[in-house]
C-alpha cells in the first residue's frame, strides 16, 4: 500500500467545510475511507464589533482552498474530484497530475492551524482618524471625542475629548468606544 501524501484542493469559495463534510462521507459510503487521512480547513479567530459588542468568529483562513492527506490510488481521485464544491486538486499544469504538499508546508499549515487557535488577538479597528466616537466604558463613560491616533501594536485609540471646556487627550481600547450612527 503507498503512502498518504497532503494535497490541496481548489474548492468554490465559501463551500470549504461543505467540500470537507462531502468528501468524509462519500470516501465512508464509497467504501475508501482507508485511504483518507484527515481533512483540514486551517480556520482562524477573528474579533469584530457587532452592535458595541465583541465578538469572536470563525473564518477561513485560506479562502478557496482545503487540505487533504489522502492516498491517490484507483477511484480515489476520481471520487473526490466528482464531489461538489470540488473545483480541481492543485497542480503544476492545467489539468495536470495533483502535486503533493512539502513536508515544511505541512508542518507550516499544521502548526499555523495551532497559532491560529491560540491567538485570540486578531481584532479589526473599525475606526478612522478624525471620527467622532462615544465613550461607553470607564471613567469617562457617556463622553463624545474625536480620534485623534489609532495604535495598532497596543491596540488602542488616542482620543480626544472635551473636558470642562478644554480638550484631554485619553487612552482607550477600542472596547470602550462606539461609532455614533
Amino acid at each position: 500500500m503507498s503512502e498518504m501524501k497532503w494535497y490541496v484542493l481548489k474548492t468554490v469559495n465559501g463551500q470549504e467545510n461543505k467540500v470537507k463534510a462531502h468528501v468524509e462521507s462519500e470516501m465512508g459510503y464509497q467504501k475508501l475511507e482507508n485511504h483518507l487521512g484527515q481533512v483540514v480547513v486551517p480556520m482562524e479567530k477573528v474579533y469584530i464589533q457587532k452592535q458595541g459588542k465583541r465578538v469572536m468568529r470563525e473564518k477561513v483562513h485560506y479562502p478557496g482552498y482545503v487540505m487533504i492527506q489522502v492516498d491517490l490510488v484507483g477511484e480515489v481521485p476520481h471520487v473526490i474530484k466528482n464531489i461538489p464544491g470540488v473545483i480541481s486538486f492543485l497542480s503544476a499544469t492545467k489539468g495536470g497530475d495533483p502535486v503533493p504538499m512539502r513536508k515544511s508546508e505541512v508542518n507550516r499549515m499544521l502548526g499555523r492551524m495551532d497559532e491560529l487557535s491560540e491567538e485570540n488577538e486578531m481584532i479589526n479597528i473599525p475606526y478612522v482618524i478624525g471620527e467622532t466616537i462615544k465613550v461607553i466604558d470607564g471613567p469617562f463613560n457617556g463622553f463624545n471625542g474625536t480620534i485623534n491616533k489609532i495604535n495598532e501594536e497596543k491596540r488602542k485609540l488616542e482620543v480626544m475629548v472635551s473636558i470642562f471646556g478644554r480638550k484631554n487627550p485619553l487612552e482607550l481600547s477600542y472596547m470602550q468606544v462606539e461609532k455614533i450612527i
